[in-house]
């Protein structure tokens, strides 16, 4: 049987020595990746698949922050699903501007791949920070 909270674990700490093999390893074909809704990255539902996770957000990463890291606070397992609570730091290139968001990601597995992931996160932090209007500004300009 498959340690999914083993399997978490080494997804992050892979990730933060550059290394994404792991967290592509760990997905399942299909894949349905939840960015959290209004966070940068989201492009309106999932991303289905590796391929649409590692384009649509990991490579996107390194263009948008300088120092981009994910510390792990907790990881608790309940059968089949993963949570992790921790924070989002680093520098946004564009407004030079620190990132400290809190941050929680939720994994469901079958059969040893990951088949679903949730992200939650401060988003009104996100667009602040990266220059997105927000609230009645960017109705202003619908």
């Amino acid at each position: 049987m498959v340690d999914n909270v083993a399997v978490v674990r080494g997804v992050y700490e892979a990730f933060a020595k550059g290394d994404v093999s792991k967290l592509l390893e760990v997905l399942d074909e299909k894949i349905e990746w939840h960015e959290a809704e209004h966070v940068t990255y989201w492009p309106g539902g999932a991303f289905i698949g590796p391929q649409a996770v590692l384009e649509g957000v990991i490579a996107r990463i390194p263009n948008d922050f300088d120092g981009f890291s994910i510390d792990v606070e907790r990881i608790i397992g309940s059968g089949d699903t993963v949570l992790v609570e921790g924070r989002y730091r680093g520098t946004v290139r564009a407004t030079g501007q620190p990132l400290d968001a809190q941050v929680a990601h939720v994994w469901d597995f079958r059969d040893g791949k990951a088949v679903h992931w949730q992200q939650y996160t401060d988003t009104l932090q996100f667009a602040q920070l990266m220059g997105v209007p927000t609230g009645k500004a960017a109705a202003a300009q619908a």
